[in-house]
């Protein structure tokens, strides 16, 4: 075991020496050369283990992002698995991954298709049909959101526990590059005129671009990301990811159904809660925590329960309306002026039935424009479980225009 792991910190290495060279300006055939000639093989892993080096040593994350491109490209004919591929399961997050990056190249091949059955016509041709499914190709290739939000939020989550915060760096700026160009080649195929020349300039300027970067990124995918993933992680992990997907959607395919995740890893957390910390379906946090987080929103908010009395209530440092601690346990209905009790009964009434679940109202006090709102508390089964307003002064917010897209530590006021 101890060869096999000097061989492997060897192979990293002499793998990030080369990549240096790259980076210098080194010619990318005579990296190949040297990687056939001195690393022999490697794998997914290594490769990864490579750039987290790099950037550890003070490599930018720009710098190795602007390269990872020519990182896959020179690699590709020393990648091999190593180990053994596990067993997939239909239904598998990566057996998903896998389908919608079929799914994907299926569209690219037929854009492709499209494209070239318009160098071959005329420049006064009618290529309105042409164009219109030029148009919509690219919408569905606009899906791949999906894809990338569920590699982001759910997959790199999980890598990241084991240490593995390369992808997530690199790899989600990639994703960024390739979101940008999709959506500069979907406008520019709205705006293409249906002749074949501009058919043509649409191709060469907009859409070539895109497609070779999606490409790119199924190829580190495919050979790099989710075989380096199904070496790390545990089922329960890939339960975990499983369960998260959906809220993410689906890219171009249904996953399919025979995978069958461990049934207790739907709870799986990244560590062992502290003593004293308040576990939720999605996550934990310490009551110091969640004290701090109510009190740091710009928004007082007050929590009645079923039975209609006062639980609890946040403490900002700018509260609308004053809160005293002598409320807790008290009817809610006795904390408002007796002109008011009527609409708080009508209110909390039309919740507890269901007829309602949320009452709102505006108004100007002290300079303020204050925005008050009632939500009615339910259970996942439905059950009424009690009422929280929320109040926040809208005033600097009515007063934004314009955009902000740099940072600024700037207020509104």
């Amino acid at each position: 075991m101890s060869e096999l792991i000097d061989n492997r910190a060897h192979r990293i290495a002499i793998l990030k020496d080369i990549i240096k060279h790259l980076h210098s300006g080194a010619a990318p055939e005579l990296v190949k050369d040297r990687l056939r000639e001195l690393v022999g093989r490697t794998d997914a892993t290594e490769i990864m283990a490579m750039e987290q080096q790099l950037m550890v040593e003070g490599m930018p994350v720009e710098e190795v992002r602007s390269m990872c491109d020519l990182h896959s490209q020179v690699t590709r004919d020393v990648l091999v698995q190593i180990a053994p591929p596990p067993a997939i399961a239909p239904g598998h997050p990566v057996d998903t991954f896998r389908r919608e990056n079929a799914a994907l190249k299926g569209l690219i091949a037929a854009m492709r298709g499209t494209f070239a059955e318009a160098t071959n016509l005329d420049a006064k041709a009618d290529v309105r049909e042409l164009v219109f499914r030029l148009r919509q190709l690219a919408n569905d290739l606009m899906d791949l959101d999906k894809h990338y939000q569920r590699k982001e939020h759910a997959l790199f989550s999980c890598l990241e526990r084991h240490g593995i915060t390369g992808p997530s760096k690199v790899m989600w700026a990639k994703d960024d590059d390739v979101r940008k160009l999709l959506k500069q080649m979907n406008q520019s195929a709205h705006d293409c005129v249906p002749i074949a020349p501009a058919v043509k300039r649409f191709f060469a300027q907009s859409a070539q671009p895109a497609l070779s970067a999606i490409e790119e990124m199924i190829s580190k995918e495919e050979n790099i990301l989710l075989p380096m993933a199904l070496q790390t992680l545990t089922d329960n992990e890939w339960a975990e990811i499983w369960a998260a997907s959906p809220q993410y959607g689906w890219c171009l395919v249904e996953p399919q159904t025979s995978y069958q995740p461990p049934a207790a890893a739907g709870a799986a957390t990244s560590a062992v809660p502290k003593e004293g910390t308040i576990m939720i379906p999605t996550g934990h946090v310490t009551v110091e925590q969640l004290v701090a987080v109510l009190s740091t929103l710009p928004l007082d908010l007050t929590f009645v329960d079923a039975e209609d009395r006062v639980a609890f209530f946040s403490e900002g440092p700018d509260r609308i309306f004053a809160r005293s601690k002598a409320i807790i346990g008290r009817k809610v209905q006795h904390c408002h002026p007796p002109r008011s009790a009527d609409l708080v009964n009508q209110i909390l009434d039309d919740f507890r039935s269901g007829r309602q679940n949320v009452a709102e109202f505006w108004i100007s006090f002290h300079g303020k424009f204050v925005h008050i709102r009632y939500f009615a508390v339910r259970s996942q089964d439905g059950t009424y479980l009690g009422t929280v307003e929320l109040t926040q002064d809208l005033a600097p917010l009515r007063r934004l225009s314009g955009e902000r897209r740099l940072l600024s530590y700037a207020a509104a006021s």
